[in-house]
């Protein structure tokens, strides 16, 4: 009896120090297999710690159930001269810091089978000269949305809706072919053009049903319609860390398409484009336009991409604008298991006035990525980006970087 009345005394205090979060589930498995381990084997223990898993998981915390927790972490090392550390755009100081560049922790709620709440937190330095919070880490969202998931109907597969603070058609679908974002920025967010969220709606849904498993598991499961994808959305236009500053509602959409599923998979056409005005009270226009073609193996991807357009989301200029970008990754790791590299390249020109002389600029990046586990999950990239600016009056930016990406 007194064994007995001990064992659902340690099954009552683990359960409490689970429920108070002070262990987790594989702690007080442990405890309870060191206890039974030492004479306490019967079958109402062994029922008893089958409950307590249960319990734990279902009862106690039933609010845990379908929720996914996860991250992404980018913490780097710079050196080099320019904006892309700190300074402003051919200044030609030196400068070097350590720096978090993103910090992601991402929670997603099951609601229904039709339903997920999310939310996304991420960190920024504070920039408030003669605070005492200037150069703190403060965190704030970056997206939090109800999203509804529909059946699938005529050619589209997996439609779905975003509702709140939700991504952009566009960067989300560009960052899961170049998975190098912990390098900094694509190419037109790099120039200002927009971000990659904002308040609004945006709809999703794959074409035609999904691409062979086999070339999700090998070469990319991201966006993987069998004849490509399409997001459409309308929003306030100021981004996800701006205010709104006028009544227009850009409305934004990409539509790609794999036009050779069976024989070039890899092979993706995409069209994105904007049609609003700048978050700005005097209304200046802002378009885009944004041809995008891109090609995947197991061995490499490349990107290229042409842009037109006018003024910007944060609606400063009604520039008529132009440039262009290429991307390679060649995937060393794939023609060697043992040897768990990357090497990138990128090449970028950006006209930010077409109608003005001297101010094109051009960026050459090159890297080096180390895989820690699986490719472009944990890894450490180190990076040189140079940038020329044909202004006479601005020095060449460079900076090298050192950046170690976690994900979780």
């Amino acid at each position: 009896m007194r064994r007995k009345t001990l064992k659902s005394k340690i099954n009552k205090a683990l359960t409490l120090l689970f429920s108070a979060g002070l262990i987790g589930i594989t702690s007080s498995q442990a405890v309870a297999q060191s206890i039974a381990t030492q004479g306490n084997t019967n079958s109402s223990y062994t029922n008893s710690q089958t409950d307590l898993n249960k319990n734990s998981l279902e009862n106690i915390h039933p609010s845990l159930k379908n929720l996914k927790i996860n991250g992404v972490w980018y913490i780097s090392y710079m050196n080099g001269k320019g904006k892309d550390v700190g300074g402003n755009s051919g200044d030609g100081i030196q400068r070097s810091k350590f720096v978090i560049k993103r910090g992601y922790l991402r929670f997603t709620k099951g609601i229904k089978p039709w339903l997920n709440a999310h939310v996304t937190f991420d960190v920024t330095q504070v920039k408030d000269a003669g605070s005492n919070l200037d150069g703190s880490i403060a965190v704030r969202i970056k997206y939090l949305f109800g999203k509804f998931k529909f059946p699938d109907f005529g050619f589209f597969t997996k439609p779905s809706l975003e509702v709140g603070l939700v991504h952009f058609p566009w960067l989300d679908f560009e960052e899961h072919i170049n998975f190098y974002r912990c390098q900094d920025t694509m190419f037109t967010e790099r120039n200002g053009l927009f971000n990659s969220a904002d308040l609004g709606l945006t709809f999703f849904a794959l074409l035609g049903g999904e691409i062979s498993k086999d070339y999700q598991k090998k070469v990319n499961s991201h966006y993987p319609g069998k004849y490509g994808s399409i997001a459409l959305g309308i929003y306030n236009g100021a981004g996800y860390h701006g205010s709104e500053k006028n009544n227009n509602k850009p409305i934004e959409g990409r539509i790609t398409i794999r036009p050779f599923p069976n024989i070039l998979p890899g092979l993706q056409i995409s069209y994105f484009g904007i049609l609003g005005k700048g978050n700005n009270a005097t209304n200046p226009d802002w378009r885009v336009n944004l041809l995008f073609l891109s090609y995947e193996n197991q061995y490499l991807t490349t990107t290229g991409q042409y842009y037109w357009g006018k003024g910007n989301f944060k609606g400063v200029d009604e520039n008529n604008k132009d440039g262009y970008s290429f991307f390679l990754e060649l995937k060393l790791y794939a023609f060697n298991p043992d040897v768990k590299v990357s090497l990138i390249g990128r090449y970028d020109y950006f006209d930010p006035n077409k109608d003005q002389k001297n101010d094109e600029n051009k960026r050459y990046i090159l890297g080096i990525a180390y895989h820690l586990d699986k490719p472009h999950k944990n890894m450490i990239l180190l990076d040189y980006d140079h940038v020329h600016y044909e202004d006479p009056t601005k020095k060449d930016d460079n900076r090298i970087q050192l950046t170690l990406q976690l994900k979780f």
